[in-house]
């Protein structure tokens, strides 16, 4: 601790100061090459400050989370909230919340949650499988409960719909 407060210290000089994007709500990210290796990027969300990045096996340094991984992320985490925030109006006793999200590229011939028509399509679909944890007993009644209001969380309502994208450059 000692060592790296001295190391902190010393790159104050040199480094300049972050400047937040103030206490209010977040209007948006940014993301911004490093200039460090192929695909590694500096990210500012308010005052959080990360990398985002591809694995070594496809040219990047593996020094942040992927594209997908930061999809898989929103995901679960906003899973984990909207069970709590449940939880929390319904008065439940809820164990901790543990959500492990995987994300894979799959025909959309091989999906069983897709429509016929989905299925028809010949292109390949991506999936998110997400595996909800929590702490204790859970009573098959209130597992169905909780399957049912994660469907409700709005980034899974996002990943499930159609968004619009608009894109200006500067």
């Amino acid at each position: 601790a000692f060592a790296g407060r001295i190391i902190s210290e010393w790159l104050t000089r040199y480094l300049a100061a972050d400047t937040p994007q103030g206490a209010g709500p977040i209007e948006h990210v940014h993301v911004r090459e490093t200039g460090e290796g192929k695909f590694q990027n500096a990210i500012q969300a308010g005052g959080h400050r990360l990398f985002a990045d591809e694995p070594e096996s496809v040219g990047g340094f593996d020094s942040g989370p992927s594209p997908y991984d930061f999809l898989a992320i929103a995901l679960g985490a906003c899973t984990s909230m909207t069970l709590r925030l449940y939880a929390g109006h319904k008065q439940l006793t809820l164990g901790r919340i543990g959500v492990d999200v995987s994300h894979t590229k799959i025909h959309a011939k091989d999906c069983e949650e897709c429509t016929e028509t989905e299925r028809g399509d010949s292109r390949k679909i991506d999936r998110f499988e997400r595996v909800i944890s929590i702490e204790g007993e859970v009573s098959e009644e209130l597992r169905e409960k909780i399957v049912e209001i994660a469907g409700k969380c709005p980034v899974h309502r996002t990943l499930e719909t159609v968004a619009k994208i608009k894109t200006v450059v500067k």
